[in-house]
């Protein structure tokens, strides 16, 4: 199992709740769309919480700046991932829709996808292979 991470930092003239709404309403259903061209085995994105929610945590924890969101792209390899055709996705409505994406243009460099090769865990919680 491959899994990309991007940690999303929204632009300065959205607000967390404009943002948010247009990645799961809007963006979601993109990605969906094109999963199989793109041969995503899943798409998981974890929303923040409120500033004022997460504010108690970071400062007890001395954590940095909060993000806007987390978007987690998983592979079954990274063949598959590696062989998936980016291009054979732009012709259709959703590929070019996810390339002009507002969140896709404003992300720092903070958004950077990492590379994660970990244990996919089953609804059970337990580790599987």
């Amino acid at each position: 199992m491959l899994k990309l991470t991007f940690a999303l930092v929204r632009r300065p003239d959205l607000t967390r709740e404009q943002f948010q709404d247009y990645w799961l309403n809007t963006h979601a259903p993109l990605v969906a769309s094109v999963r199989e061209t793109l041969r995503i085995r899943r798409y998981v994105q974890l929303h923040s919480l409120p500033a004022e929610t997460s504010a108690a945590l970071r400062d007890v924890r001395g954590g940095p700046e909060g993000f806007d969101g987390v978007a987690q792209l998983w592979w079954d390899s990274f063949e598959d991932m590696a062989s998936a055709e980016p291009r054979a996705a732009l012709p259709t409505e959703a590929g070019s829709a996810l390339l002009a994406c507002p969140h896709r243009r404003t992300s720092s460099p903070s958004s950077a996808p990492r590379r994660n090769d970990g244990v996919f865990m089953t609804d059970g919680m337990s580790p599987s292979n």
